[in-house]
Order: structure tokens, then sequence, then C-alpha cells
């Protein structure tokens, strides 16, 4: 068996300003921006750049109880965990960028990590492992 996790959903306010956070502050590349008529939606994918193969469907919530959920997918908890092999560079460029970070760099056995906030409030892990 040969499987590997492809795209992960993540439900957002509004494509172009999804696009924007992903692309000009994270520096993801717009994999696919595609109109869908038959469900009057837009297919939004971006990936961060490198070697990786996993992305993101920005998906735009379609009504009120997929509302709810955006910046909170996971309850609060640390949602996605981007990995780099560079965290100084990355995390001064994020902040540079002004990605909101809530919990500063820390150094542990696995590795350095530093949490931060996507545009609505979802948590992430900037990471390198050892």
């Amino acid at each position: 068996m040969n499987q590997s996790l492809s795209i992960v959903s993540i439900v957002v306010k509004d494509y172009d300003d999804a696009i924007a956070f992903y692309t000009e502050k994270l520096g993801f590349e717009l994999v696919e921006d595609t109109y869908q008529p038959e469900q009057d939606k837009r297919w939004v994918v971006v990936k961060p750049k490198g070697d990786g193969q996993a992305a993101l469907l920005l998906a735009k919530a379609s009504n009120s109880k997929q509302e709810e959920y955006i910046g909170n997918q996971t309850g609060g908890r640390v949602f996605l965990f981007l990995q780099t092999d560079d965290f100084s560079r990355d995390f001064d460029l994020y902040k540079s960028r002004n990605v909101k970070f809530v919990r500063p760099p820390k150094v542990a056995d696995y590795g350095t990590v530093a949490v931060f906030e996507d545009l609505y409030g979802n948590l992430w892990d900037l990471i390198q492992f050892n």
C-alpha cells in the first residue's frame, strides 16, 4: 500500500483574502484557482514552496454552520504544522510580514518551534525538527 496525505481543507471567509495571506505572508504557491459553475464555488489550492506534496484547499464557508468553524477548526489546538529547513530564516521573515506569533520560539528535544495564527486565528506550528 502506498498512500499519502494530499490536500487538507480549511474553511475561510473569503477566497481572495485567504490567497493573499498564504501567498504573500507565508510565501505559499497558488497551485489552482478554478471556478466551478455547477457548484458556484472556486477550487483554490495553495501549498508551501519546496519538495512537499501536501496542500491546502481554501474552502469558503457556504452556510452559517460552516462559518462557525472559521478560525477554530480544531477547538483552539494547533491545527497544522509547517516544517522548515531554517527556522530562524522563516521566523524572521514571517515576523517582518506581520504574521502574529502567539507563542515564542522554543527549543525542545525534537527541534525548534513557535506557534502562529493564520488570518482567521487557526493555530500553526512553525517547526524545524532536529
